[in-house]
Parts: C-alpha cells; sequence; structure tokens
C-alpha cells in the first residue's frame, strides 16, 4: 500500500499530543447516538446467501507447479502449514491448516490470491489464528512468487473486468455492492457513531468502550486540519453513516454531504433529524464529479480508495475547483507502497471481487504526484497512524464474531460471515504487518489575491 515512515508516537501507542487530542465543546452533542435501524422498518431481514464457486477444474501439470511454488513459498515462511494427508512445512508459528489441498492447490493455480480467499470462504482451510497467519503472508507479499513468475504476471494474473471501472454509473453500482447489504449488519459490528474507519486511540490495546471516543477524536483532528468551524461552508464527499457531518454541524458550519448509497443517505438524514441540525446539513445522493458550488473546506474519509486509479486526476481536480481561494482540503487515505500498487494495479484481487468492486489502493507517491500534477492544491501535511487501524480492526472483527448469530438472523449465511471474517482478519493483517497504512492529508489551495 505505501512506503514505509518512522512511526510517530500516536503509531507506536504513546498518548497523542498536540492537535491529535483536541476536544471541542460540540462533542457533547452527539454523545450518544442512536442504533442503525432498517431504511424500512417493516422490512424482513433480506437473506443473503454467497455461492462459491467450485474448485476448478486444472491439469496436473498447473496443479503441480501451483504445489510446488506455494510449498516452497510457505517452506522459508515462520508459519506452520498442515496440509491433510501430506505433511507440514514452515518455520514454526500460527497454524494454516489446509484440510483439501488438492481444491486448495487448484483455486491457487487458477485464480491466485482470490482462489485463496475463495478457498477460506469454501472451507476448505482453517487457521486458530487467521490474523497471525495472514500477517506473516502480509509482511511477505513481495517474496510470495518467484521472481521469474512475478516478470510474467500480465500472463497469468486476472485482469479487473471492464464493468467495475469507477464511471459516473458503474461507481454506483460498486457503492451499493458493499454499502446498501444493510443497516443493521454494519450497526451489529460499529460502535454508536456507525463510523467505518480508522479509529485514533490515546494508547494500545484499544478497548471496545473507548472506540466511540476514538472515532471523534480521529473525526475532529481531520475538522480541525479543515479548519471547521462557526460558518464554515463545508463539502464531505463521502457521507458514511452521517457522524462527521453531525459533528461539524455541531461546531456552526453548514455541510453538504454527497454519497452513493441510499441505505446510507436515509438512515445519515433520519440521525441529523435527531440530533436537531437539519438546518445546517443537506445530505445528497450525488457523485462527486457532480458537485456544485463553491467550499471553505472539503473532507473526505476513506473515499479515495474507491475511486480509481484512471479517476485520481478527476477527484483532485474536484477538491481543487470547489475550494475558494485559501481554502483547504483534508482527507484520510488508507495507502499502499508504491512498488506493490505498481505491480498491482490491473490485477483483480479477492477484495475488489467480493468486498469492494472496483477500488485501488494508492500510494504516497501517487497521491502526491497527482495533486501536483494536475491541481492548484499543495499537500502541507500528511501523517499516517497505521497501527490505529489494526486495532479498530481487531474490535470490529471480535465483535462480528461474538455477534454471529445474530449477523445469521439477518439473513447472511454461513458462506458470508467466513468472507466477512476473511476481510476484516485480511485488512487489520495489512497494517499490522506495516504492508498497509492509513494516513490524514491536508491540501491547501493558495489566495491569489492576498
Amino acid at each position: 500500500m505505501r512506503a514505509a515512515e518512522p512511526r510517530s508516537a500516536a503509531e507506536q501507542g504513546d498518548a497523542p499530543t498536540g492537535d491529535l487530542d483536541a476536544e471541542h465543546p460540540s462533542a457533547d452533542v452527539d454523545a450518544k447516538r442512536p442504533r442503525a435501524t432498517p431504511a424500512d422498518p417493516h422490512a424482513g431481514p433480506r437473506p443473503t446467501r454467497l455461492d462459491v464457486p467450485a474448485p476448478p477444474a486444472a491439469t496436473w501439470p498447473r496443479t503441480a507447479l501451483t504445489r510446488a511454488v506455494v510449498r516452497r513459498a510457505l517452506r522459508e515462511l515462520p508459519l506452520q502449514a498442515r496440509f491433510a494427508g501430506t505433511g507440514s512445512v514452515g518455520k514454526g508459528g500460527p497454524l494454516l491448516d489446509v484440510h483439501d489441498p488438492g481444491a486448495f492447490h487448484r483455486r491457487i493455480g487458477s485464480q491466485g490470491l482470490i482462489g485463496f480467499g475463495e478457498s477460506y470462504m469454501a472451507g476448505e482451510w482453517d487457521a486458530p489464528d487467521p490474523v497471525g497467519v495472514l500477517t506473516v503472508l502480509a509482511a511477505h507479499a513481495a517474496e510470495l512468487v518467484p521472481a521469474p513468475l512475478q516478470r510474467l504476471r500480465g500472463l497469468w494474473a486476472l485482469r479487473q473486468p471492464p464493468s467495475r471501472r469507477n464511471t459516473p454509473d458503474h461507481a454506483r453500482n460498486n457503492i451499493s455492492h458493499h454499502y446498501d447489504l444493510s443497516n443493521e449488519l454494519f450497526a451489529l459490528f460499529l460502535d454508536d457513531t456507525l463510523t467505518y474507519s480508522s479509529a485514533l486511540f490515546r494508547g494500545f490495546p484499544a478497548h471496545w468502550d473507548l472506540l466511540a471516543a476514538a472515532q471523534h477524536r480521529k473525526i475532529d483532528r481531520l475538522l480541525d486540519l479543515a479548519e471547521v468551524g462557526d460558518g464554515t461552508r463545508l463539502l464531505e464527499i463521502g457521507t458514511g453513516w452521517g457522524e462527521l457531518a453531525i459533528r461539524a454541524a455541531a461546531r456552526g458550519a453548514h455541510v453538504t454531504s454527497l454519497t452513493l448509497s441510499r441505505e446510507q443517505r436515509d438512515l445519515a438524514r433520519e440521525r441529523v433529524r435527531e440530533a436537531g441540525l437539519s438546518d445546517r446539513v443537506a445530505i445528497e445522493l450525488c457523485d462527486y464529479r457532480e458537485a456544485r458550488g463553491t467550499y471553505d473546506a472539503v473532507v473526505s474519509v476513506e473515499m479515495l480508495e474507491a475511486v480509481g486509479e484512471e479517476f485520481w486526476p478527476v477527484y483532485f481536480r474536484t477538491l481543487d475547483e470547489r475550494l475558494v481561494p485559501g481554502g483547504r482540503a483534508a482527507f484520510q487515505v488508507i495507502t499502499m507502497p508504491h512498488e506493490r500498487m505498481l505491480a498491482s494495479r490491473n490485477t483483480h484481487t479477492w477484495i475488489q471481487k467480493y468486498i469492494f468492486p472496483g477500488g485501488l489502493l494508492p500510494s504516497v507517491k501517487a497521491i502526491e504526484r497527482t495533486v501536483r500534477d494536475h491541481t492548484r492544491l499543495a499537500v502541507t501535511r500528511r501523517e499516517g497512524f497505521g497501527a490505529h487501524y489494526a486495532e479498530t480492526l481487531r474490535l470490529w472483527r471480535e465483535r462480528f464474531t461474538e455477534r454471529a448469530a445474530e449477523v445469521a438472523g439477518l439473513g447472511f449465511d454461513e458462506t458470508f460471515r467466513r468472507m466477512w471474517t476473511f476481510y476484516l482478519a485480511y485488512s487489520e493483517a495489512g497494517f499490522r504487518s506495516g504492508y498497509l497504512d492509513v494516513q490524514q492529508y491536508l491540501c491547501t489551495k493558495e489566495d491569489l489575491a492576498r
């Protein structure tokens, strides 16, 4: 996701200082938030059955080559990979227990990491500590495929389907695929703020009862970067379930918030009404490319990841065009190392297929190059806090696991639950290994009249 940087005190778990801990009188306004309810209170559970494709047919030579490559890679890693009936490899560590080696190797041989994830969804492998296993794999991601095969990646790697490009029409479908699953589903594992992005903790280990405050701390830090206060005209790209808009309006800002998710829009509007802030917040079902007007500040939290590489220039030009001279854009984004971004940007991944269609994590280098080459904005501040995302994801994953019966009660079957568990563990492992990071950026627009 992005190049490693020296870790700050906040990333190491020490108590943050300065503006990281800035608190505002508005914090009390939304200390208690209502639980999510279905968009239609009379609607029953939405049944969600997920069928994993059967293990693909594969030639014996291809399967044998895959088996050799996989076992060669695992043999050198600090884990134990146990293959039913055929022994174990690895240098010791968290256990990867493969129940059906034939299906496991056929899937990986035909679909790479998509096959690895589908094999977990199908129950063909398990792990007592899936985050531990996936952290080891993420830490050695660049070494898992031998160099000769890496050079031939264009021949064997799956390509992203054209239908997943984030054109204005496709973007709505891509966003709906994830965020319109069910407000109730997200409410089961998120805290009462319904904030679905990295929190910012005072210290580690993080605890569930501190998550809501840590989410407010993250939001306040971003609003501080954008200098949002009384009378600020604020554009938010990506509403979520409305917590940032509510927090900004409580400071006295006038907020226009854009989303492509109908379920998020409906619940966010309800939460804004219950907070008594409807006169200060407008939530619109609108693509960022369709935004109009000018604003003192623009904020966005973990939305750039869904834009797609070909549209990054459009996204940043939108920030530039919507800001008045002297305006400030503050955004939060997950990043990956630049080299890995270049290697994987045209391939189809498990996350793209099952969780976030059309998405791509940028690198720090790609973000700053795009801002420089396509806008009049200047990057004036950046700070990473990836270790905080690992803890946020752990809390979500543990909560999701604890509430598995309630997830099932919403109509989501076992395969879906295994998929979601893998997604949360896979993401957590990315941050624990340092393969992923999360940044808050500040970009400013020069006021030439001054």
